[in-house]
């Protein structure tokens, strides 16, 4: 199955080319291509798209702004002429960062990083629920978003915690958080994100999964109250 596919980027040259090379590629399918951030908003909210072509650089809204505004992201690839932005593209959990002008060599290398991904999403899906996938170890794991226990931060790296096993990823606390469900999970501290579903019990101070007690913000109490509140 091809992936659909939409390209925004306000300049028309360097749009007509990336939206070329989409339909030059035999899995790819252009849903279509846009000169800025709304128009993209509409068909994103409106059609099933599987992979974004994004330019950062835009009038009125950037392609972080759009990011943004999407409850649902599909998969990213940002194109950009600077390369100033690559490491906060690392916040969106960008599965390539590509300068212009974009060659069909690297267009390709990025494109087949984002058919892998959405495959591994996909059979995992059918095997056992939604999953994500990380990079732990200089090894690929899939994650199944059911098995997730907690989320902390640890330097340069998050460490999940599941009821199998530990991973420590290479990410932000930010970028790892808009990789979850966020109707599953909470972050209930600037140091930790917590699977709703495991919490046994809390108070003002911790919440409790199995014998470990998650610290939580003095405003996040509420917050974790009225979560367990929507899953009941």
């Amino acid at each position: 199955m091809k992936l659909s596919c939409v390209v925004v980027d306000d300049s028309t040259i360097h749009r007509i080319t990336v939206a070329k090379l989409v339909n030059e590629h035999p899995e790819l399918n252009l849903v279509g291509d846009f000169s800025n951030a709304q128009e993209a908003r509409n068909c994103i909210m409106t059609k099933p798209v599987d992979l974004l072509f994004l330019d950062i650089e835009m009038p009125v809204q950037t392609g972080f702004d759009l990011l943004d505004g999407l409850r649902t992201r599909p998969q990213i690839i940002f194109v950009s002429s600077k390369s100033d932005y690559a490491l906060k593209a690392f916040d969106y959990a960008a599965v390539d960062y590509l300068q212009k002008p974009v060659n069909k060599e690297r267009f390709n290398k990025a494109v087949q990083k984002a058919i892998e991904m959405h495959a591994m999403k996909k059979d995992g899906a059918e095997e056992e629920g939604e999953f994500i996938f990380v990079k732990s170890n200089l090894k690929n794991f899939k994650v199944y978003i059911t098995k997730i226990k907690w989320i902390e931060a640890f330097g340069d790296y998050v460490k999940i915690n599941t009821e199998d096993d530990t991973h420590l990823v290479l990410s932000t606390m930010k970028a790892f958080e808009n990789e979850l469900p966020p109707d599953k999970f909470l972050r209930v501290h600037k140091s930790f994100i917590i699977n709703i579903d495991k919490v046994q019990r809390f108070n003002s101070k911790f919440a409790e999964i199995g014998k470990t007690q998650i610290p939580l913000s003095r405003n996040k109490k509420e917050d974790l109250a009225n979560a367990l509140n929507k899953q009941s």
